[in-house]
């Protein structure tokens, strides 16, 4: 195994956290996951990531010196050129020193990203944003993340990541909001804001398909479940169509600022229900985006599931060595 060049990728989720060994060709060879527990702090995730990244190296028969170059994704806000995990807010977790805990263990090159932008990478190198010149990338989950690859680089600030989507202000009232008058686009739209809203639904007795479920525990309520109940349930059907409206709102917004040629939009439900995202937000995106700016856009569902992070990171890192050298 050792003869080869082999690249390492790691998704830190805000539940799970994911490691991924490659070939040369971005290859999966084998991957480990487990819980991330974020509750426990900086510190003990830190070392849980380095122990995971130990594994699925070991898992291999391979050795911490045999790894050509790493890319980890990381929640929230992200310094790239230093690789420090300046705030993941699902986490907890500040000013985490991200690179130099893999350098040491490593002794490789690491490249720290946005997951977001890990993501959106790996559909644009290896899924489904090949070919594309710029590739708007957009993941509803905890909040509403996505990223902008522009003539195969990423754009972000000079020490910052960008490109907070579920960030922009909508003139609108939520009740959960503690900003009056306007609430931010991920309290809308985000599969937590959705699985939100359709526990409450099911707890109001109008969707039985929930209730019949195991649990309505928001960490626990699923995209397949959502799916379903969508399925059968018109509250549900009606939850989901509020939050693509909002999200076809920020959506056009980014394309008349950045008139991507292609959109991938992922994350659980998107990949649970491709045709219902697709068909339903390229609808409001064209009812709110400058029809020049839309008429050429293509819109997709991601294809790199799981894994996309993981490789998107290594995938970023390997472009990252081919440009500098």
């Amino acid at each position: 195994m050792a003869s080869q060049q082999l690249f390492l990728g790691f998704d830190l989720g805000g539940t799970k956290m994911l490691a991924v060994l490659m070939d040369a060709d971005l290859k999966v060879i084998t991957t480990a996951k487990q819980p991330t527990l974020g509750t426990q702090g900086a510190d003990e995730g830190l070392e849980r990531m380095l122990d995971l990244a130990a594994k699925v190296v070991s898992q291999a028969d391979a050795k911490p010196a045999d790894i050509t170059a790493i890319g980890v994704g990381c929640p929230g806000l992200v310094n790239p050129s230093k690789g420090i995990l300046l705030h993941a807010p699902n986490l907890g977790w500040r000013d985490v020193p991200v690179r130099d805990a893999f350098r040491k263990s490593f002794k490789a090159d690491v490249a720290v990203l946005n997951d977001v932008d890990a993501g959106t990478y790996g559909e644009f190198a290896l899924g489904a944003g090949r070919g594309a010149r710029s590739l708007l990338g957009v993941f509803p989950g905890t909040g509403v993340g996505s990223g902008f690859v522009y003539d195969g680089n990423l754009v972000m600030g000079r020490n910052v990541s960008a490109m907070e989507l579920g960030n922009i202000y909508l003139p609108t009232a939520g009740l959960a909001s503690k900003r009056r008058g306007a609430v931010i686009l991920e309290d809308l739209c985000s599969r937590l804001a959705i699985a939100s809203s359709a526990a409450v639904e099911a707890y109001r007795g109008r969707s039985p398909t929930l209730m019949e479920g195991d649990s309505l525990d928001l960490r626990n309520l699923k995209s397949k479940a959502i799916a379903k109940a969508a399925a059968a349930d018109k509250a549900i059907e009606r939850v989901i169509k509020n939050a693509v409206h909002h999200l076809g709102l920020g959506v056009a917004a980014a394309v008349n600022l950045l008139a991507p040629d292609r959109l991938v939009i992922g994350g659980g439900l998107a990949e649970e229900m491709p045709q219902y995202f697709v068909t339903k937000l390229r609808k409001k995106i064209k009812a709110f985006a400058m029809p020049p700016l839309f008429k050429d856009l293509e819109i997709t569902t991601a294809t790199l599931g799981d894994n996309a992070v993981a490789v998107g990171a290594a995938a970023w890192q390997q472009h990252l060595a081919r440009h500098q050298s």
